[in-house]
């Protein structure tokens, strides 16, 4: 169809497929390095996919970041990423990454759902601040959670930062590529899950992160969910969509900062 390649990251980024192999690899190391640091699997849901690993710092935790990986809602699950909690839990922060299920099992809005659930519960077993941040699909996710009838108010209050990474914050042009055939995103969901449409939340700091080298939708996108929030956006040079996450491993970059509300 006549945006798929408008929305084909892989296929513009040099040596794209050493890509998910080396973050599965990174990930596992991570854990296994952390050891009893690092718990697994902890379920929210009644699925197998409805599951979060939890990454705890030395002493006690100053918050809790939430990070939603991508994939276009229909690949990856929480495991290959475990790498990227690196920097938050050099600062004092926990982390925690849900999975969830993949289209076309379910559809956006009920993974939207599923998001909300973990992070219900997420929050049951932590305290102080959360700071949510979401890749891709993520981001659009995260995005989500700032809607008034997603989380209990209790929950969103203590979300203080936001970071939607590379976000997809309009679905529409998502139904003319041949993903939809597995994403099944009809005129009415894309209207309700794309944050583009949603009230800008109050009291929140949200920082839109894209990188320079990524795909010219990716860029609008971004510069679009920044107008319709009027949140900052920041667009790192040399970045492309598979690495723009990698300075999450980094407790000194900007990226981190921004998600810990450091300045």
């Amino acid at each position: 169809m006549k945006l798929d390649d408008a929305y084909a990251n892989a296929a513009h980024i040099p040596d794209a497929d050493a890509y998910p192999p080396r973050w599965s690899e990174d990930a596992a190391a991570f854990r296994k390095k952390l050891g009893a640091r690092a718990q697994t699997g902890v379920s929210y849901g009644p699925s197998q996919r409805q599951t979060f690993d939890f990454f705890q710092p030395e002493g006690v935790a100053r918050g809790t970041v939430i990070f939603v990986h991508g994939g276009y809602w229909k690949a990856f699950d929480q495991s290959d990423w475990s790498h990227l909690a690196a920097g938050p839990l050099a600062r004092g922060w926990a982390v925690a990454m849900p999975g969830y299920d993949l289209c076309p099992d379910v559809r956006i809005g009920t993974i939207t759902t599923q998001i909300a659930a973990a992070i219900t519960k997420i929050a049951e077993r932590t305290f102080g601040p959360l700071a949510l941040v979401g890749h891709s699909a993520g981001g659009q996710l995260v995005c989500r959670m700032t809607d008034p009838l997603i989380l209990p108010s209790e929950i969103r209050d203590r979300i203080k930062q936001i970071v939607p990474i590379s976000p997809v914050a309009d679905l529409v042009p998502l139904m003319d590529t041949t993903m939809n055939e597995i994403l099944r995103i009809d005129a009415a969901e894309a209207q309700v899950e794309s944050p583009v449409n949603m009230q800008p939340p109050h009291g929140l700091d949200v920082t839109i992160w894209v990188g320079a080298n990524e795909r010219p939708a990716f860029l609008e996108q971004a510069e679009g969910l920044s107008r319709a929030w009027g949140a900052r956006r920041v667009v790192p040079e040399g970045k492309h969509h598979f690495d723009v996450i990698d300075a999450l491993e980094d407790p000194e970059s900007d990226l981190v900062k921004a998600a810990l509300g450091l300045k």
